[in-house]
């Protein structure tokens, strides 16, 4: 297939494939039919919105590049398993993924605690595996067969460090955690190591277990330590619970944190009281290149009127990563994929352009959004 076929097809496609002009691909080695791609991702449990925003952007990217002809002269063929939001299952369906199904890649999850489960049997299969949104440092030192196309939250953890202390003028926070949780005690970390540097001061560090529902003897001892704000860096679910028991308390200070808090059921959840409070995050749908404003339309038509969120927008990029990856190399050998991914340099994607570095980590900017009105607000993008 030759890359002006590419462009005369699927205009939401053109940014990506022109990333990979001039590559023919040789023969596929692969007998199958089709080019078989495994996903694991959270449909079903506490925090299943991850799951579903992240499938529905990578379901509709892989049936772009189908209706724009393949990759290889072949079709893609997204294979999905449900983590159900449960410790151990991750493992467990990418097992089935891999050795059963026969996936060249593997894209998942958003959680960084499902993604590490599941990247050792990756590196050790010698399979790619690219998550779209898991932000833990820890998930790529795994195996240089593992990526992701998001941020980490060494640089997640120092924008709303920065955020607080520079834009908010805040001097005095609490740091509330969910110590069940590797993405909440890795950006807990990084945001305490910027704020002090910042000159700020941590009054108080309190924790708290996911699935926790009664928040409340720890937000009276948070409160009791008189701080400007809370830095909460949670899921959705427990932060609009704290967001509703903080107001109850009359804890009337601003919470923030990461992309965890981005849900629709944040606002089910949460109500009034998680307005006023801030959230970093990987994109935003009110601002952004033609890609975006082509991927926020089309996704809204696919999905029955949504709009799609930052996970959706990653699951659609590592999407894109992946198939042009497999463009480029002209094959599904392993090694040759995976070198083929690491090689991704300025790579236009709806949440902006790609480098994977020599860590396997997206070198990316991030957005800050306040809640206002039971909506998400765009205040500024940040560049790493």
């Amino acid at each position: 297939m030759k890359m002006n076929h590419w462009l005369s097809t699927a205009a939401i496609l053109t940014a990506a494939l022109l990333y990979t002009a001039g590559c023919k691909p040789s023969a596929n080695p692969n007998d199958a039919a089709t080019i078989k791609i495994g996903e694991f991702a959270s449909l079903t449990g506490k925090d299943a919105t991850f799951g579903i925003s992240s499938h529905e952007g990578t379901l509709m990217a892989i049936e772009e590049i189908n209706a724009a002809g393949g990759v290889l002269g072949k079709k893609l063929e997204l294979l999905t398993e449900d983590t159900q939001c449960k410790a151990g299952e991750s493992a467990t369906v990418v097992n089935k993924l891999i050795s059963r199904d026969n996936v060249v890649a593997v894209l998942g999850e958003v959680a960084s605690s499902r993604s590490l489960e599941a990247a050792p049997i990756c590196q050790q299969n010698k399979i790619p595996l690219i998550s779209p949104a898991s932000t833990n440092p820890d998930v790529t030192k795994t195996g240089d067969y593992i990526f992701r196309v998001c941020f980490i939250d060494p640089f997640q953890g120092t924008v709303m460090a920065n955020f607080v202390s520079k834009t908010l003028k805040l001097k005095r926070v609490a740091v509330f955690t969910d110590v069940k949780s590797d993405y909440s005690k890795g950006l807990a970390k990084f945001f305490k190591e910027r704020f002090l540097a910042n000159g700020g001061q941590i009054v108080v560090e309190l924790d708290y277990n996911g699935g926790d529902k009664d928040f409340k003897a720890q937000l009276t001892a948070i409160k009791a330590a008189n701080p400007e704000g809370v830095f909460v860096p949670g899921y959705y679910t427990e932060c609009a619970l704290i967001s509703v028991q903080a107001k109850q308390l009359g804890l009337n200070v601003p919470l923030f944190g990461g992309d965890g808090w981005e849900s629709s059921k944040l606002f089910e959840i949460g109500g009034d009281a998680v307005n006023g409070n801030y959230l970093s995050t990987h994109y935003s749908p009110e601002v952004g290149s033609e890609l975006c404003k082509r991927f926020v339309a089309n996704y809204s038509k696919r999905w029955n009127g949504k709009i799609p969120d930052a996970l959706a927008a990653c699951g659609y990029d590592s999407a894109l990563v992946l198939a042009a990856a497999l463009k480029s190399a002209g094959t599904t050998a392993p090694q040759k994929l995976r070198d083929a991914i690491a090689s991704t340099k300025n790579f236009p994607a709806v949440t902006g352009t790609i480098t994977i570095n020599e860590n396997r980590d997206a070198t990316k900017s991030a957005v800050i959004l306040a809640i206002k009105n039971g909506r998400y607000e765009y205040l500024q993008t940040v560049e790493p």
